[in-house]
């Protein structure tokens, strides 16, 4: 098998686990029978090399566990953080010519020129119409990761361009351009999208991205060919974008996020947000929360996908209050719960699945869709 086919290895099958909890058991016999015929005897050294091995196997087959889970890491490629093997420079994507079957991959810098936010690279998903000539220029939806998180999650847990390729493969090539930035700066921060401690990180997906994407990617103009969504923080994010911003997004997807910005894990928490994102203005939080926003005014303009899973409690009572809120502002709205869906990447995935043929069709990246799946509760 070659390198690459090990890569492809999924991880996240009863199948792999299986074979993972028997490789380990197999490895402690070995250990032991190798010791005992050796050494005819157990030594003080022989026992902590037991359970050394016995303690790193357990810790991996625990860690496996709960990576399938998550369903975070698909494949070992996704685990050793090696590239999808669609994926190349931006300046070999620029000058290809010649159309491929499938969306092609690529990582580049998207620098924040008028934020002057420091960002992780950026993944960019570009589908196979994007290759004809002229180039078109493609609607775009930007998908933003959540905290812990980094651009490249849409791709491994969110199957961002396998789901991308499935419309593609059934629409002549064509999908959105998918654009994936960096929204925290380093992993485990949580700048819930505003310009705050963290950067000016609003003013880098609202002004930044779109002129770097539609300069170097020749795509559509911001407004009614661009959607924003994202799961967990970026699902509040996408929200609070869209009702700040409905000039440059036209369509949001939330999908498992909060009832705005917070700088927790709960709704009810928002004195610690107006303090450790707003610098303590109770007006600037008030600015950026969704339901003070969609009660000011109609939002006819917008339509917003909303799905999370009834297990994930936090922003399953988010979207209940939320979806019906933006029905009252005049927002087309789809909403899907997951029955027993937790806060997983397997909910996620499903999320972005359910909705792109619905976003495509408010882009223009595909016929319109009229109807939405019925959401339980």
């Amino acid at each position: 098998m070659t390198v690459r086919g090990v890569a492809e290895i999924d991880i996240t099958t009863d199948s792999f686990l299986g074979a993972l909890a028997l490789l380990a058991l197999v490895v402690v016999l070995v250990l032991v029978l190798v010791l005992r015929t050796r050494l005819g005897r157990f030594t003080r050294l022989g026992r902590a090399l037991v359970v050394l091995v016995t303690t790193v196997l357990v810790l991996v087959g625990a860690g496996a566990g709960i990576n399938a889970h998550f369903d975070y890491f698909r494949t070992l490629g996704d685990v050793m953080g090696l590239p999808p093997s669609d994926e190349v420079e931006l300046a070999a994507l620029l000058e290809r010519t010649d159309r491929p079957a499938q969306g092609v991959v690529t990582t580049t810098d998207l620098p924040g020129r008028r934020s002057g936010f420091e960002a992780r690279p950026a993944t960019v998903y570009v589908p196979p119409a994007w290759f004809a000539r002229p180039r078109p220029e493609l609607p775009v939806v930007v998908l933003l990761h959540g905290t812990p998180g980094t651009p490249q999650d849409w791709l491994d847990g969110g199957q961002a361009a396998a789901t991308a390729d499935a419309y593609a493969a059934a629409h002549g090539g064509t999908a959105p351009v998918l654009v994936m930035p960096d929204v925290n700066g380093i992993l485990d921060a949580d700048s819930e999208c505003v310009d705050g401690p963290a950067g000016r990180v609003e003013t880098y997906l609202t002004v930044d991205v779109p002129a770097f994407v539609q300069q170097v990617f020749h795509t559509a103009a911001p407004g009614r060919a661009w959607a924003v969504a994202g799961l967990s923080e970026g699902g509040s994010c996408s929200l609070m974008l869209a009702l700040r911003h409905p000039g440059t997004f036209a369509t949001f997807g939330d999908y498992a996020g909060l009832a705005g910005p917070r700088a927790g894990d709960t709704n009810a928490d928002t004195a610690s947000a107006i303090t450790q994102l707003f610098g303590g203005s109770a007006q600037a939080f008030a600015a950026h929360e969704p339901a003070d926003l969609m009660a000011q005014r109609p939002f006819p303009e917008l339509g917003g996908w909303f799905e999370v899973g009834d297990a994930d409690p936090e922003p399953y009572a988010a979207y209940q209050a939320l979806e019906p809120a933006a029905r009252r502002a005049g927002i087309t709205t789809c909403g899907v719960v997951v029955p027993g869906g937790g806060h997983t990447f397997a909910v996620f995935a499903q999320a972005f699945s359910d909705s792109l043929p619905w976003i495509a069709g408010r882009v223009g990246a595909g016929p319109p869709v009229t109807s939405c799946p019925s959401a339980s509760s």
